[in-house]
């Protein structure tokens, strides 16, 4: 027999589901489905388990709460507003309206107490896995025999939908790979979807997959009563090695007297007639929206007042610890403020000219290794990439469950193995690795970065996009960058990637030219830390400029900068980014031995370009000279705003093929001589 819950409990829940009912209501959208649903389980989690305090949402040892399933979002804002972390009940009656602290779907840089961006189904139980690796590196780090800094956990409500998601057991399987015992997945599951019952699309044992990865699984079958989640999320608790999935049978919409059960719940508001019968069957009041009894404000009081006190007990300790070492003092202060050391780029490699030179990825290895002295926050890793990416730091460890590392394992970064590593080995999982990054830096405390090859950005497109969205910092390391890949042909040579990055909204992308633009390309993207940023870089060699010939690397960071001139009047400008800089400046000298007056422009980051001023822009590309050439080894979609209405565009607008990269660029017509053609074609004889 079901266990009743106590009338305090009772209150709260109901709360919760006719707060969410009324703001989707007054809206006229929304998903009723899962706030009538799942709400116990919420509560169960705010009211006897999540550490939060009120009056400071971003307390960095807060336990984490994600909604994975962000169309339920009317639940969470109640959740937020009866926990006083700052959302009124006036932005609960402006559900979904512009302008409000309430969108449609969770957004973190927009609501007090919410740490990720979801909706996108699959995407924040992924980010919540980075949530709880970020917690046990930085337990590994921070604490010490006398002092506990960083100890909490992470919680996650998910839908039957997040479970279908490839990028949630992509996650899922590296945490169970992992241990990482402090995080706990609860399955509002209800098995019902947008479209009607899950068995229409799905017949898999959840349970059995979980258990197959190393969680701990356990099961509730009354998702309404508060004793049994309780003690579920207790035996969670006690699994220390291993992260918990529970599951919580629900029915979706409950209480309705129509659409209970039916995915008629899911995406639409009950409509006045049937949230008033929904209200009666429940005993609440059905003439007085947005009702919020003194009880619940009670007990949601009481639970922000425990938090309260833990935070005070925190920052004791923190205290505590820069009394006994100023130095440790400073530097838990720093890495939880997010501030950079005075120092940081000290270090930073300069590469001298070199005909020969090196590929970009080679230099960006250099210039991680001298970041990661300077930068312990600095983690990450690939897709399985390493020795083609470069993109280890050498000696830093690996992260992996605590434990002696297996005799078995090769590949493996420095000495160190387990949560203290900082080489994450995210396995072929691009659109997890980009996910679980976003909540390592939505954690605080981390510098994550993620690589891959540029021709498998797709994979990962949907997390890019939501660091954009999010203003998240995570570093995106893309090589192999171009039809110069060669041999491996055009499943792996990228031809519309580039363009594809550089048309999401608040990304910066930055395709350096040589090895001094790879140190400035990796300096812009650490000391970025409102957005996300994407570095391009080559597999090919490509030779280091002597910057006593040719402008200063530090133009990189405008974005676009005259590299060099032959003329201070220059009737021509060849403009170009990555490996193509170097064909412009071959063409610029032939061009210049003909007695033409050409100018280079190298071009890495159309946004850090068109972040400058009208005069510097100007500068750069005078509009009275508009006799000009954009080369790019890709696709030419937006060139044209640079070559301008006279101008011409060098690009690949074709897939490539299975051959040398010198022959992939002769055959696609990148090339010093289809420069020289278009030149002469503009300035005629």
């Amino acid at each position: 027999m079901a266990r009743a819950n106590g009338k305090a409990d009772e209150t709260c829940i109901n709360t919760l589901r006719f707060l969410a009912c009324d703001a989707i209501e007054a809206a006229r959208s929304g998903h009723p489905g899962l706030p009538l649903g799942a709400a116990a389980i919420v509560h169960t989690i705010w009211a006897r388990h999540l550490r939060y305090d009120p009056a400071d949402p971003t307390w960095p040892d807060r336990d984490r709460f994600v909604l994975s399933a962000g169309h339920g979002s009317a639940l969470l804002y109640a959740l937020l507003y009866l926990a006083g972390t700052g959302l009124s009940l006036d932005e609960l009656k402006a559900f979904r309206q512009a302008d409000s602290l309430t969108p449609g779907h969770p957004e973190s840089h927009v609501t007090p107490g919410v740490e990720v961006t979801t909706g996108p189904l699959g995407q924040g139980l992924a980010n919540a896995v980075g949530l709880a690796l970020a917690e046990a590196h930085l337990a590994a780090t921070l604490n010490g025999v006398d002092r506990s800094i960083v100890d909490h956990h992470t919680y996650v409500l998910v839908g039957d939908g997040d479970l279908m998601e490839g990028v949630a057991y992509e996650a899922c399987a590296l945490a169970g790979h992992l241990g990482l015992g402090k995080l706990i997945v609860l399955h509002d599951s209800n098995r019902i979807s947008l479209a009607g019952s899950t068995a229409l699309a799905t017949s898999e044992d959840v349970i059995a997959r979980f258990e197959a990865d190393g969680w701990q699984t356990l099961l509730v079958e009354d998702g309404d009563c508060v004793d049994e989640i309780d003690a579920a999320i207790l035996a969670a608790k006690e699994a220390a090695d291993r992260p918990s999935f529970i599951e919580v049978r629900t029915t979706i919409g409950r209480g309705a007297p129509t659409k209970a059960n039916t995915h008629k719940a899911h995406g639409a508001p009950l409509g006045p007639e049937e949230l008033a019968a929904t209200k009666e069957a429940a005993g609440w009041p059905v003439s007085e929206p947005f009702h919020v009894p003194g009880e619940a404000r009670e007990v949601y009081a009481a639970a922000g007042a425990r938090g309260a006190e833990e935070h005070a007990q925190w920052r004791y300790r923190i205290e505590a610890a820069r009394s006994t070492d100023p130095r440790l003092g400073a530097e838990l202060s720093r890495r939880f403020d997010g501030s950079l050391p005075v120092d940081w780029q000290t270090g930073l490699p300069k590469f001298e000219a070199d005909a020969k030179g090196l590929a970009t990825r080679k230099a960006s290895e250099a210039v991680l290794q001298a970041l990661a002295e300077k930068l312990p926050e600095l983690i990450g890793g690939s897709a399985d990439l390493n020795p083609s990416t470069y993109t280890w730091l050498k000696g830093a460890g690996d992260f992996a469950a605590p434990g002696d590392r297996p005799a078995d394992v090769l590949g493996a970064v420095g000495e160190a193995w387990g949560p203290e590593g900082r080489n994450v080995h995210f396995g072929v999982r691009e659109h997890a690795m980009g996910a679980i990054a976003n909540g390592m830096a939505q954690h605080g405390g981390l510098i994550p970065y993620t690589a891959t090859f540029l021709a498998f950005a797709d994979y990962m497109r949907p997390p890019i996009r939501l660091a954009a969205l999010s203003g998240v910092p995570s570093i995106f390391v893309f090589t192999h960058d171009s039809i110069g890949v060669g041999e491996d042909g055009p499943t792996h040579q990228p031809v519309e990637q580039t363009t594809s990055l550089r048309i999401i909204p608040d990304l910066v992308v930055l395709r350096p030219a040589d090895a001094n633009e790879t140190v400035e390309a990796w300096r812009t993207a650490i000391d970025r830390r409102n957005g996300p940023t994407a570095l391009v870089l080559s597999r090919q060699t490509l030779p280091t400029l002597d910057r006593t010939e040719y402008a200063a690397a530090e133009g990189t960071r405008m974005g676009g900068y005259v590299l060099w001139d032959s003329s201070e009047a220059p009737e021509l400008i060849l403009i170009a980014a990555g490996s193509e800089v170097h064909l412009a400046l071959a063409a610029a000298r032939h061009l210049t031995d003909d007695g033409r007056r050409v100018r280079v422009v190298s071009l890495p980051s159309w946004e850090l370009f068109e972040a400058q001023s009208d005069a510097y822009r100007s500068s750069v590309l005078p509009e009275t000279v508009t006799a000009r050439i954009a080369i790019e080894a890709g696709r030419g979609l937006g060139w044209e705003r640079y070559a301008g209405s006279r101008g011409r565009v060098i690009a690949v607008d074709r897939f490539g093929l299975s051959a040398p990269g010198s022959e992939v660029f002769a055959r696609c017509g990148i090339t010093v001589e289809a420069i020289l053609e278009a030149a002469r074609e503009l300035l005629g004889p």
